[in-house]
């Protein structure tokens, strides 16, 4: 088993990346570019801090809570395993929308794959 060092520490998803304030989130709503494909649509707006700050969430309509959670699960992971990959000193809201299908890490990837790239946040 391989230890943590610091070249892995950076796919931490850390509590000062959640972004959690109403306030916060109400401003990247309205103020945020907005990109979206046909499962989901994402909220970006600059926040002039040294790292992004991100909220996953659905509709009202999404599901119950099982769902919910496995998709904010897997959504979590894809955007850790990106983390590396993305400019730094944005907001992110991710909304995504229900599917008929049930969601798997590789749709994950190609959805928020196609949202960060529209979005211009990929280095």
């Amino acid at each position: 088993m391989k230890s943590l060092d610091s070249k892995n520490a950076d796919f931490r998803f850390k509590r000062k990346e959640h972004l959690k304030k109403k306030k916060d989130i109400g401003e990247v709503f309205s103020k945020g570019k907005r990109v979206a494909c046909k499962e989901a649509k994402m909220f970006v707006l600059e926040n002039k801090l040294p790292y992004n700050r991100i909220c996953f969430t659905f509709p009202r309509a999404f599901g119950n809570s099982v769902k919910r959670n496995h998709t904010k699960r897997l959504c979590r992971e894809v955007y850790r395993n990106f983390k590396p990959q993305l400019k730094a000193g944005f907001d992110v809201i991710v909304l995504t929308y229900p599917d008929n299908q049930r969601r798997t890490y590789a749709m994950t990837l190609m959805q928020l794959s196609r949202l960060l790239s529209k979005a211009g946040l990929l280095l």
